[in-house]
């Protein structure tokens, strides 16, 4: 899958503004929407399932979202990049925060 010039700017900013703002390993938390589906959620859990990750979910007002937390270490601003990019190319209407 080819990368979008501005998914690609996005990412190298992130990966600065990461690097200069802590020190690494570090606990990091992600955030997701997913369309609320069980098979949604599980697919983008899985992708933490082996990582000790502390997992909190919200469903929207109306319940056609889930909101998901994900709490963890990382060990660097390139393993962040690389989660969230693993979890944006396998998790069908993901949308990354």
């Amino acid at each position: 899958m080819k990368e979008k010039k501005n998914s690609k700017e996005f990412y190298e900013k992130l990966e600065k503004k990461l690097e200069e703002h802590s020190e690494w390993p570090s606990k990091y938390m992600f955030k997701f929407i997913v369309p609320t589906s069980q098979e949604k959620v599980d697919q983008l859990k899985q992708h933490f399932s082996d990582m000790d990750a502390k997992i909190d979910l919200k469903h929207s007002k109306k319940g056609n979202y889930t909101s998901v937390s994900i709490v963890l270490i990382m060990n660097s601003p390139q393993r962040v990049i690389q989660k969230y990019k693993q979890v944006g190319n396998n998790v069908e209407g993901v949308i990354s925060l």
